[in-house]
């Protein structure tokens, strides 16, 4: 069953970086590729969501990232240290409290944030991984609650 649920995880983050709203999303830190989507937790199942302790509830998003070795065969993908805060439009700051997954070879950080409507936030995440590079990733977006 567990391993139902991590291929079911993976498959739903994977097709987050194909969707057309997600597609192409990330930044290159020196030797890294740093991917990143946000998404209303509602997204997940049920079952994934219990399996991974995270809040289904269309009041939060997830934020996903995840890091990939340029050099390595296959671009791998690699640890990394996530530090980060979400700011709305008005000025309310959240700090991003990530959480490192393994599935297999596969590496995700997840974080969760409350949203409401049309809520806009400005991310700044800080990315190390090290020797392969570091930087920082900014990007802004607009939650909508799914219910």
């Amino acid at each position: 069953m567990t391993k139902l649920l991590t291929t079911a995880l993976y498959t739903l983050l994977m097709a987050g970086f194909a969707m057309p709203t997600w597609a192409e999303q990330f930044v290159r830190m020196k030797d890294i590729e740093l991917h990143y989507s946000a998404f209303n937790s509602t997204f997940i199942a049920p079952e994934i969501a219990r399996e991974l302790k995270l809040k289904r509830n269309s009041n939060v998003a997830l934020i996903n990232i995840s890091a990939l070795d340029l050099y390595s065969v296959g671009k791998k993908p690699t640890q990394v240290v996530l530090k980060g805060t979400a700011k709305n439009l008005i000025g309310n700051t959240r700090t991003l409290a990530f959480r490192e997954i393994t599935q297999g070879e596969a590496i995700y950080y997840l974080a969760e944030l409350p949203i409401t409507e049309n809520e806009t936030y400005r991310f700044e995440i800080k990315a190390d991984a090290g020797s392969k590079g570091s930087g920082i990733l900014r990007f802004n977006q607009t939650f909508h609650i799914q219910e």
